[in-house]
């Protein structure tokens, strides 16, 4: 299969790995390359820092282990400012590490070791789901919120939220679907586009979420978990959720 022939959609879009492996370097860049992406490359945080601000790439692929600056930091640094997709490599398998990554802002992990090839298809992934050319759905304008696709922007009675690229796919699916519960292993399909993944992720982008649109984030009236079901967006017409 020619996968450089496949998803033309997302072509010419810039990437910067950090990784600080040389040759695992190359392997990710010359995959990707093959699919018509631009890549700059970055062996540790602070030149990663650096290129992010000075060459404004569409997505990072970010390794967890860096000398210098981790990858957590260089993360947490950057959402300080820039909210470009942020998929985070890490070689640690433990929940809590792969938990600390989203919690400061990636919208994706790979564990390493990775296929290469799947790797490129999580990209692809994730920008078809965050480039501005991407067909947009309607606008809308729910409880104080205005949710406008064509920007990918989120206002909360009038003020600016500052969204994650997944943060913004995971509000805009809720918003649409007031009072709809939704399991995490149909958001996991719905917004991440996984077959299977870790549903870890679906919690923390739920608690990241709630710290940015919740008065109280402990005690959310907006983004409601409805225990042992899943999710919704209570629009002040449902009952039975917490």
């Amino acid at each position: 299969m020619n996968t450089a022939a496949q998803h033309t959609d997302v072509g010419h879009r810039r990437i910067l790995v950090v990784e600080d492996d040389p040759t695992l370097a190359h392997v990710v860049r010359d995959y990707l390359l093959q699919v018509g992406l631009q890549v700059d490359l970055a062996a540790d945080g602070f030149t990663a820092l650096h290129l992010s601000r000075t060459r404004s790439p569409d997505l990072i692929i970010l390794d967890r282990m860096l000398p210098g600056l981790d990858g957590v930091e260089v993360c947490r640094r950057i959402r300080e400012t820039q909210s470009m997709p942020i998929i985070m490599l890490t070689a640690l398998g433990t929940e809590d590490d792969r938990i600390l990554g989203l919690e400061m802002g990636a919208d994706d992990y790979v564990t390493k070791p990775f296929s290469p090839r799947e790797l490129v298809l999580r990209v692809q992934s994730v920008l078809r789901r965050s480039v501005k050319d991407y067909a947009p759905e309607p606008p809308v304008e729910l409880c104080g919120f205005e949710l406008n696709p064509a920007s990918r922007q989120v206002t909360q009675h009038g003020h600016l939220l500052s969204l994650t690229a997944r943060e913004f796919d995971l509000f805009a699916f809720l918003l649409r679907r007031p009072n709809q519960v939704f399991s995490r292993d149909v958001l996991i399909k719905a917004v991440w586009g996984w077959d299977f993944g870790d549903l870890s992720t679906v919690t923390v982008h739920v608690r990241r979420l709630r710290e940015k649109i919740e008065a109280v984030p402990t005690a959310p009236v907006l983004l409601k978990t409805v225990w042992g079901v899943g999710y919704m967006f209570d629009d002040g017409t449902s009952a039975g959720a917490q």
